[in-house]
């Protein structure tokens, strides 16, 4: 007499049961909770490789000095009235070029295997790209202060509360977008192409708006781009900012577009991550 067993249910199958039991199951305050706890482990990551901020470290000392001191004397006549300009683009400039390591060090760790155990754990979808991403707000808040201590240095006296608030705005725009950049390591099978890819869009986005010089000086096609350039509203909001304390309108429009970028591209991340299961 034969015994037939049952066959086990295929591992497909198995899988989407159990990321539909996850993703029903889990609040937004244990979601919370789990991406902060992912996060802890990219903090350790970097602690354990500090190599990690040398582009942090050294970009914002490089990139303030030799702007300042190349293009002071030819668009403001000297540098010190050229400061109050160049520090908040080179602020931004280098905060959201920084965002471009998200999606390269994502890929890398995709590559290795280390978000395929991610996935089997009873845990929010969106966590471990969420806690990759809050992790590097260390590496972004290295380069807005190294940034800012640097043009102290030079002479730039800017307002203290508006500095401190345009921390925070850049910070939270550079985490708005390195979601694009979450997407891009989650769809390209190697880092170097999503390191590549990002610094094609972002050198455009960065160079072709007022952070490092007037608008008015630029031809008429340009300046068209250039005015609704979300990074040129970024720029001007944290001028205002830190030269006058004054909250104006381009704070607003860079909130929302901060909040519109992570409304479209974080749930495109997630579902091209899982895709990727």
């Amino acid at each position: 007499m034969t015994t037939t067993l049952d066959s086990p249910p295929s591992t497909s199958i198995t899988t989407r049961a159990a990321r539909a039991q996850v993703k029903t199951s889990i609040s937004l305050a244990e979601s919370f909770r789990q991406s902060f706890s992912m996060a802890y482990r990219g903090v350790l990551k970097i602690r354990h490789n500090p190599e990690q901020l040398f582009d942090v470290t050294f970009q914002p000392i490089i990139f303030t000095l030799m702007f300042t001191y190349i293009f002071g004397g030819a668009i403001s006549g000297n540098v010190e009235a050229y400061l109050p300009v160049i520090i908040p683009g080179i602020l931004v400039q280098t905060v959201i070029m920084t965002s471009i390591v998200t999606g390269t060090q994502l890929r890398e760790d995709m590559d290795k295997g280390v978000f395929d155990r991610f996935r089997s754990l009873p845990i929010a979808r969106i966590s471990p790209l969420a806690g990759a991403l809050l992790a590097d707000v260390i590496r972004y808040s290295i380069a807005t202060v190294l940034t800012v201590v640097m043009g102290v240095l030079m002479g730039w006296r800017p307002d203290v509360l508006g500095v401190i608030a345009s921390a925070a705005l850049i910070i939270v725009c550079s985490f708005a977008v390195s979601w694009i950049f979450a997407l891009m390591g989650c769809l390209m099978s190697k880092a170097s192409a999503v390191q590549g890819i990002s610094m094609m869009i972002m050198f455009p986005l960065t160079f072709m708006s007022n952070a490092f010089v007037p608008v008015d000086t630029m031809p008429g096609w340009l300046q068209g781009f250039v005015n609704v350039n979300p990074v040129s509203h970024l720029v001007t909001a944290v001028r205002e900012l830190t030269n006058s304390g004054h909250a104006g309108i381009h704070v607003v429009w860079a909130l929302i577009g901060a909040a519109v970028i992570t409304a479209v591209f974080a749930p495109l991340a997630v579902r091209a991550y899982m895709r990727n299961a």
